[in-house]
């Protein structure tokens, strides 16, 4: 989770203003928090409270209705719907790093990632993006190697992961679908040697950068851990509420 919301808050600076390089300050003084931070803290929160996400995704926009939303999002939120709009967009994705660090068991994991998507994203593909996430996040934690967490990502969700992102790069663009940025953001994960590597790689493909750098960032969190210079810098920008509810969550389950 904690590796969430600091390649979140790293990716901040570039969501509008795209780069092709690793190369670049890992932490400046108008990075920020985004919506990816916040919902991923609203999932968290509801983990904890055994609430439910719907609930507390309405909260949380509540407490931070400036963070970034996506357009249907901020209209569902704001409007205190509770029906889903079939999204097939990576917020689904970006959120969903609590569930693959909360839950001991794989169908647990992607049955509470379906749950926590499909209070907006009930499209299919926002779903498995979300469940792909999750599950990769799982698998590093519980030790499988690359390979084994390609070859199940693969399978089970029928994302290719076969094109490296130096291919990628030079093409890519902004893209907030599922479809468009979940393999991205695992290709970034899997070509990492460090969980730096991975967020400076997730960015370093030009397109959604906070979001990429928020989904490889959990996955590399669970796979390489989180510095602790990173660590420490991340918790830097995160008001009480968020701080606390991270702090807890990340001691009751043993994820910093």
């Amino acid at each position: 989770m904690l590796g969430a919301i600091a390649g979140d808050i790293i990716g901040s600076l570039y969501e509008f203003s795209p780069i092709k390089t690793t190369e670049f300050p890992l932490f400046q003084s108008s990075c920020h928090v985004t919506d990816d931070t916040v919902l991923t803290v609203a999932l968290a929160d509801t983990i904890l409270s055994g609430g439910e996400y719907v609930d507390n995704l309405h909260e949380y926009f509540r407490l931070y209705p400036n963070a970034g939303y996506g357009g249907t999002f901020y209209r569902w939120a704001r409007h205190g719907n509770r029906e889903p709009y079939n999204s097939w967009g990576n917020g689904s994705a970006m959120r969903v790093s609590p569930v693959g660090f909360a839950y001991d068991t794989l169908p647990d994991v992607l049955e509470q990632a379906k749950r926590s998507a499909e209070v907006t994203h009930s499209h299919a593909e926002g779903i498995k993006g979300a469940q792909a996430i999750a599950a990769s996040v799982f698998l590093a934690r519980k030790g499988s190697s690359k390979d084994e967490i390609r070859d199940y990502v693969r399978k089970t969700f029928g994302y290719g992961l076969y094109v490296p992102l130096d291919l990628i790069r030079p093409d890519y663009q902004f893209d907030v679908s599922c479809q468009g940025s979940v393999p991205v953001a695992i290709m970034a994960f899997l070509e990492s040697d460090s969980y730096e590597d991975a967020v400076r790689k997730a960015i370093s493909v030009g397109g959604d950068a906070d979001t990429l750098a928020c989904m490889a960032g959990a996955i590399a969190h669970a796979f390489h851990g989180v510095p602790e210079a990173i660590a420490t810098r991340t918790m830097d920008f995160l008001d009480e509420r968020l701080a606390a509810v991270t702090l807890e969550f990340c001691h009751e389950y043993d994820c910093f």
